[in-house]
């Protein structure tokens, strides 16, 4: 009798419908791949490779950083664990490395759920899930919340993607962020105020080279905001022959992440890189307040982003 073959990111699910097609593993809910007309629009996961450098993975109950991995509750102190040692801080959330359960399944939607329950430096249980939907031009990502605690909880949400427009060499493609504010940090990548971003090396209002960025950055004060619909677009990449990968995030997923590296791991050797990650919340938020969400016993909260390709004109 053969085993069941085992991936790195857990069990795989293939979405495909009218040249939309997503791999999403069930470690971390990660999202391995999407792709739309053949056209990649985030860096792939190798299937026999766990996710480099937290790509696709998503963040839950807080995105990016916890200064030391302290925080405090109603004048309790917190101490989570400390999973960044370089920097001394407790990094993404909880469920990293945690193996997601299916919910639902069609041929075009994927729901997976995870339990997120009492440990160091976190007293409260919830329940969590995210929904994957093919959309005609890319992926709607959809996550939720419900507090199964007797007090009201802290959540905030994100994930890390790595987008790409199809072989277009990342460092040529332009990035634009409509945001007036980014987020100064510290030697540790700790935040230490929020700072307008106009005359700053961190204005991308107007397009710029990747290949001229060096970010690991916090945007605030995004002007997304789309009326009609309650969603706007929060960045977009753009290639040199006017194709585009666009973010878009619900109007209550106020601030975006921006990374840039040039030494991705892949099994050619290190490229570069550009990860866009839609957060509910600031980093240090659990700290800070900012952009946190409260959910009060039995409450539930779902919001949600995606990705939607734009071809050359």
């Amino acid at each position: 009798m053969t085993a069941p073959t085992i991936l790195p990111t857990g069990t795989p699910y293939l979405l495909e419908r009218e040249g939309v097609r997503a791999e999403i593993g069930s470690v971390a809910a990660v999202l391995r791949s999407l792709s739309v007309g053949g056209v990649q629009l985030t860096q792939p996961i190798p299937a026999e490779e766990p996710p480099a450098m937290c790509n696709g993975i998503v963040l839950a109950p807080w995105p990016n950083r916890v200064r030391a991995g302290r925080w405090n509750l109603d004048g309790a102190a917190q101490q989570l664990d400390i999973t960044e040692p370089a920097r001394g801080g407790a990094l993404h959330g909880l469920l990293q490395f945690t193996d997601y359960e299916l919910r639902d399944r069609t041929d075009a939607a994927l729901t997976l759920g995870a339990t997120i329950y009492p440990q160091h430096g976190w007293p409260f249980l919830l329940d969590t899930w995210v929904r994957y939907e093919l959309e005609p031009d890319g992926l709607t990502v959809t996550h939720g919340a419900q507090n199964l605690s007797d007090a009201r909880a802290p959540y905030a949400t994100g994930t890390h993607p790595y987008l790409r427009v199809g072989e277009a060499p990342i460092a040529e493609l332009e990035l634009t962020v409509p945001a007036a504010s980014y987020f100064d940090v510290d030697d540790r990548l700790d935040p230490i105020g929020e700072v307008p971003v106009s005359g700053t090396p961190y204005d991308v209002r107007a397009p710029r080279r990747v290949g001229a960025l060096q970010f690991d950055t916090a945007f605030g004060e995004l002007s997304h905001a789309d009326p009609a619909d309650g969603r706007g677009a929060s960045a977009w990449l753009t290639a040199p022959d006017g194709a585009r990968t666009t973010l878009w995030q619900d109007l209550d997923w106020g601030y975006v992440q921006v990374f840039t590296t040039r030494v991705f791991p892949t099994p050619a050797g290190p490229i570069d890189a550009i990860a866009i990650e839609p957060m509910t919340a600031p980093p240090d938020a659990l700290n800070s307040g900012q952009g946190l969400i409260w959910l009060e016993p039995g409450e539930r909260w779902q919001g949600a982003w995606g990705l939607r390709y734009r071809a050359a004109p």
